[in-house]
């Protein structure tokens, strides 16, 4: 049997295109996606994906096209990313969370020539659509405006036969813009190596705590535009294992699913878990299935992970950290580590090397505070268009985050705060974390989140932003009281807030910045 030469150079390569096409030669019955009563096994998968690869082809789209997604979670979004992969081309994952205004920043930045859209976003689409008409517009679902496609229609007359484009493990997959909560969002540009190393560093390290299954069913609640959710995807894919998606995280249909489909792996960073033990009755359902709880995307208070265990006695919890620019996880907290070090986010997974370092990029003693580095296959390649950020956040060949950690003798890191929240009063450095971790201890709050403000003396002090749990009644004085009794007297806030909600971006992380706008120099407090 002979193959043409791009055949053979793509069997050298592992790509996210092939991977889908290797488990469907392996296993072509196994289910791949299951979403709203539709199951798709890997061969149905992999054709699909064909399938819209094609189509996109003979609309012009090429090796290197950035071709944007516009969709809440469901399975056509998943085809979309391994579509635009086996082309060759990136896929532009955008919030839906985003005015049209800041979508179509990132359409412009990205240069993406297609846009596959949801049908719940036909007005914003529209509005785009004005400033954007050189777009190729894919739509899913019904009622879709005449200037866009009919994304099944697509999928029903192309070619289901394979691609022959090289596609390299070192290609661009995935454009992914960072939170933005300073200045416009930079687009992270990661690899298909980027993307299926971290899934190998996640399967082995989890690998030294539990025995993978022949078939893990995994639930994907949070939204897969985020690239925590969409690294999952790719290490369920590693391990053949079945998506099961939900379009909207609601508790009681996610205790649903568990129980219903036998769900094996769930993934839900700290917000998701504090509604769900806080809105449903746990015991309500048979969780028996689950092994498998992963936390990350946020800082998990040690509180939380106290509840979740009691909630879920039989559930191996595993906190991951990271970012979206290391594709993301970098270390990870295995169950067995956690007595003792409940607020550690655990060690550094295989092929990430970390240092901690000062303001000079020095190494600083351990168990002092300083900024997290990291180097390894993981790394993004680069910040799109943007050289001189990306010059900034690989100097020294090591990717800075932003995230101020300290480090024990055993190679434990312990998450002091993002360095552009800390708090200067008075001289002394404040870490929110710390306070956030005590008053998430409280038996009435539900979440808080502690800022910076102005203050004519200090420079700055602290405020501590409160959401009390559903019926309950809580004060000021209640607030302060709680943390004058387990922090330094310049650590516990000044004032306080109430809020219904906190303000959170596409990686469910509150988004400070919008807290300070609202609370910051322009209040003044008697």
């Amino acid at each position: 049997m002979t193959f043409p030469d791009s055949s053979i150079e793509n069997m050298r390569q592992l790509t996210l295109g092939e991977m889908i096409s290797r488990n469907a030669r392996k296993m072509p019955q196994r289910e791949a996606v299951i979403f709203e009563g539709n199951t798709y096994s890997y061969r149905d998968f992999d054709l699909r994906t064909n399938r819209l690869a094609n189509a996109l082809s003979s609309l012009g789209a090429r090796k290197g096209t950035k071709v944007a997604e516009l969709m809440f979670n469901c399975s056509q979004l998943v085809e979309s990313y391994f579509a635009v992969a086996k082309l060759g081309a990136a896929s532009v994952p955008l919030n839906f969370r985003l005015t049209a205004g800041e979508i179509l920043y990132q359409l412009e930045n990205s240069d993406s020539e297609f846009l596959l859209f949801g049908q719940e976003f036909v007005p914003v689409v529209e509005e785009i659509r004005s400033q954007a008409p050189h777009l190729t517009y894919i739509g899913v679902g019904e009622g879709l405006p005449d200037f866009a496609q009919s994304y099944e229609e697509l999928i029903r007359q192309a070619s289901d036969g394979p691609r022959e484009e090289v596609v390299y493990d070192d290609d661009p997959a995935f454009i992914m813009y960072t939170s933005g909560t300073t200045g416009k969002p930079k687009g992270a540009v990661l690899t298909h190596k980027n993307q299926l190393m971290n899934a190998v560093n996640c399967l082995l390290e989890m690998s030294k705590e539990i025995a993978w299954q022949d078939h893990e069913r995994v639930q994907f609640v949070a939204p897969l535009f985020h690239e925590a959710a969409l690294a999952l995807s790719l290490v369920t894919f590693y391990i053949h294992g079945t998506m099961h998606i939900l379009r909207f995280f609601e508790p009681q249909k996610v205790m649903e699913q568990i129980e219903r489909e036998r769900i094996t792996i769930t993934f839900m960073p700290p917000v998701m878990a504090t509604f769900i033990l806080n809105t449903v009755n746990v015991t309500d359902y048979d969780t028996s299935s689950l092994r498998i709880w992963i936390s990350g995307a946020a800082i998990l208070p040690t509180e939380t992970r106290r509840q979740i265990n009691q909630a879920f006695p039989n559930v191996n919890l595993f906190d991951v950290f990271g970012q979206t620019e290391m594709s993301p996880v970098t270390t990870m907290l295995k169950p067995s580590q956690a007595p003792g070090r409940p607020a550690s986010v655990g060690q550094p997974v295989f092929n990430v090397e970390v240092r901690v370092v000062d303001d000079e990029d020095r190494d600083v003693p351990v168990g002092e505070v300083g900024e997290i580095v990291y180097r390894g296959p993981t790394v993004m390649k680069e910040y799109y268009k943007n050289p001189e950020a990306t010059r900034e956040a690989l100097r020294g060949g090591w990717f800075h985050s932003g995230d101020l950690v300290r480090m024990d003798e055993e190679g434990f890191v312990y998450v002091v705060d993002r360095k552009k929240d800390m708090i200067i009063s008075g001289g002394e450095n404040i870490y929110p974390a710390e306070i956030e971790e005590v008053l998430y201890q409280h038996p009435k709050i539900l979440e808080a989140a502690v800022i910076g403000v102005y203050d004519e003396v200090w420079g700055e002090a602290v405020m501590a932003v409160v959401v009390p749990k559903p019926g309950e009644q809580l004060t000021k004085e209640e607030v302060i009281d709680w943390c004058k009794d387990r922090l330094a007297s310049y650590k516990k806030p000044k004032y306080v807030e109430f809020m219904d909600a906190l303000p959170r971006n596409a990686a469910l992380k509150v988004v400070k910045g919008e807290l300070r706008k609202r609370f910051g120099k322009s209040i003044r407090y008697e």
